[in-house]
């Protein structure tokens, strides 16, 4: 079968003929259908040796949408042609935290060797996938798999990330979306969806207001010098700010923006992995009583919550299809920040 494959950290993933994995114990192959690219894929491509856990060789790809077609004789809670979407944040399967779907948060992750499918384990940019167990399958029913495959990460992503912060968003609140990208436009409808807030978005591309826009976002403006002040007077609260800002970006221009426009008592979520950084001791930088939280992933409940959001028409993930042996198209295309909203790779 075909797999995209990194082989040696600093240089690029080479697609390569591999024998096709055989189910053994609880495992599940499935055939894949649709696999999402991000940022993430390009961290792993581009990171230095040593800067992750992972052993080489191994196939990318942690969005994946597909056909069970084979079982191992101890898998149980699917059946051969379940269409599913894989939970990707892969933990150790025993501590509490696994146990209850939230690997993202496993107590042993520092120890292991991988973060989930496509992240040091084989992923989906393959003609199949090998899954440990059934708990990591959600299924997905009649959803076309280009949906479904980003929902397992951009989608689930930005819905813990808002979940951790809906408290704090009841009616009259104002909700600032920073980047939007494959993450960001899904965080805005997500927002539209599971609150009452107002949603603001904030992006350097044009397009990407456009793409806000369609999204439902009340209001979208560029990154400029003046942008917090834009944003402190579409708020609420007489221009106090925004009660709670999501930064998908991560940049340190992206944080100290977030610091700018949040209200005292505000809510921080920092979902980008740009390399910014936030002093805390800087005197005035950061409101009083404000709150930071650094989201990772999602639980595997709240993937079946997204899906169920997806199925009902509150969500649609605005896709780029590219076939699998053009992945190195996407994947250029990815680092120039030329895809609208997910790039799929779908098989050929």
């Amino acid at each position: 079968m075909r797999a995209l494959r990194l082989t040696a950290w600093g240089e690029p993933p080479t697609q390569t003929e591999v024998e096709q994995p055989v189910p053994h114990g609880t495992e599940v192959l499935v055939r894949v259908e649709a696999t999402g690219l991000c940022h993430s894929d390009l961290h792993v491509i581009d990171a230095a040796p040593g800067a992750l856990p992972y052993r080489m060789p191994f196939t990318l790809g942690h969005e994946v949408a597909g056909r069970t077609v084979a079982l191992g004789p101890d898998a149980d809670g699917v059946s051969v042609g379940d269409r599913v979407v894989l939970y990707g944040p892969w933990g150790c399967g025993t501590c509490d935290r696994c146990a209850a779907g939230r690997d993202n948060y496993c107590d042993r992750r520092d120890t292991l060797a991988w973060h989930g499918v496509g992240l040091g384990q084989n992923g989906g940019m393959a003609d199949y996938v090998l899954v440990p167990s059934a708990r990591h399958l959600v299924p997905i029913g009649d959803l076309p798999a280009a949906q479904a495959a980003p929902l397992s990460d951009a989608g689930l992503t930005s819905y813990h990330a808002v979940a951790g912060l809906r408290h704090a968003l009841e009616q009259g609140t104002t909700a600032v979306v920073i980047g939007v990208g494959g993450l960001g436009h899904l965080a805005v409808q997500i927002l539209r969806a599971t609150t009452p807030s107002r949603v603001l978005a904030v992006d350097v591309r044009e397009e990407a207001l456009a793409l806000a826009d369609r999204s439902g976002a009340d209001f979208g403006t560029l990154l400029r010098a003046d942008t917090a002040n834009v944003l402190r007077k579409r708020s609420g609260g007489a221009g106090a700010g925004a009660d709670a800002v999501l930064d998908f970006v991560g940049t340190t221009q992206t944080l100290e923006l977030a610091a700018g426009i949040l209200r005292p008592g505000g809510e921080l979520a920092v979902v980008g992995s740009g390399g910014g950084r936030l002093t805390v001791s800087k005197p005035g930088v950061l409101p009083p009583g404000f709150r930071l939280s650094l989201p990772f992933w999602g639980t595997r409940p709240e993937l079946a919550e997204v899906v169920a959001l997806a199925h009902s028409g509150a969500i649609h993930v605005e896709t780029e299809q590219f076939p699998l042996s053009a992945a190195p198209e996407a994947i250029g295309r990815l680092r120039r920040g030329q895809v609208r909203g997910r790039a799929v790779l779908v098989p050929d």
